[in-house]
């Protein structure tokens, strides 16, 4: 409309470094309240596969039945084709009984201890009906064989003992259950921006210099072997903790240096669990957060919210 100021923005995202199980980007041109929900949703409600029903027929180990169902279920397992996947409470293939190609995947585990030796029954004896759902594999890239690169440790058995095992795992969200979880961390800092006051700088002597750029706990600043000037190295390091404000301050030099945070610039950080790469979790929490806001437009009508957004329509109506 005319004569009214325009609140649209166009955030934009530069990656800084990016592997399979890490990412660090930075997101400008928004609000922090874009930044904590692109966090929250990447955290809760980007979908993965977890095992969520576990069939025990035989189980001699040390650990009792309800252990082990725990302990399977926060195995990771790729998910790549999650966001396709059906929950199961939805899927009208099996009437949400949560046992068909759609929305499950079946995992067999069997192993008996015939030797002396210990056995450690890891991730990798999980046997999946579908090849592009299974355990994440944290082994070693280089290749060298090690025993701790076998998987994640189910249960470790002694001679005779045996555990025979059906395991069904399904689609879900963290906020259901943190097993869902599709992230390590994710976190978000607001970028700093410092400016020293170079004229009050040089009336300082070189010991003073040294003993303003040694008050912060971290190494933002030091001092310029060649023109002894200080000079800021990281500014991302600074941690808001103050004391560098607080030094200047007892030095009698208010105003030395000037910090504040950049209210529309954030440096995120996200480490996966495995289940989908860095990369793919960020793109997946936009799409589902473009979801969850196209829901809000259509609230009014809730006939066509319902039709088209399912159960999310009535959840962000509070239903």
């Amino acid at each position: 409309m005319d004569g009214i100021a325009s609140y649209q923005r166009f955030p934009t995202v530069k990656i800084r470094e990016l592997k399979d199980d890490y990412a660090k980007f930075e997101l400008r041109n928004t609000d922090a309240s874009i930044a904590n929900a692109l966090r929250r949703v990447m955290i809760s409600e980007v979908p993965t596969v977890a095992i969520d029903l576990v069939e025990i027929e035989i189980n001699s180990t040390v650990l009792n039945d309800e252990f082990l169902a725990h302990r399977l279920g926060l195995v990771p397992l790729t998910s790549e084709r999650a966001m396709s996947m059906r929950f199961s409470r939805d899927c009208d293939a099996c009437d949400g009984d949560g046992q068909c190609e759609f929305c499950s995947v079946e995992f067999h585990l069997r192993a008996k201890c015939i030797g002396d030796q210990t056995l450690d029954v890891t991730s990798k004896d999980l046997y999946s009906s579908d090849h592009t759902v299974v355990p994440v594999d944290f082994s070693d890239a280089s290749g060298y064989e090690n025993s701790e690169q076998r998987g994640i440790i189910i249960v470790k058995l002694r001679r005779g003992q045996e555990l025979k095992l059906r395991a069904i795992a399904r689609k879900g969200i963290g906020k259901d259950h943190a097993k869902w979880s599709p992230a390590a961390t994710v976190t978000f800092m607001y970028e700093p921006a410092i400016h020293i006051n170079q004229e009050m700088m040089e009336s300082l002597t070189l010991d003073e210099k040294q003993s303003f750029v040694d008050s912060s706990p971290t190494k933002v600043f030091e001092i310029d072997d060649e023109t002894h000037q200080v000079k800021i190295v990281d500014s991302e390091a600074y941690a808001y903790d103050e004391e560098v404000l607080k030094k200047a301050e007892a030095m009698g030099k208010p105003g030395l240096v000037e910090i504040y945070a950049k209210e529309d610039s954030f440096i995120f950080t996200v480490e996966s669990t495995g289940a989908v790469k860095a990369s793919q979790l960020v793109l997946n929490a936009i799409d589902i957060l473009k979801q969850k806001l196209d829901a809000v437009r259509l609230s009014e009508d809730t006939v066509e919210a319902d039709d088209q957004f399912g159960e999310l329509g009535a959840h962000m109506r509070g239903g």
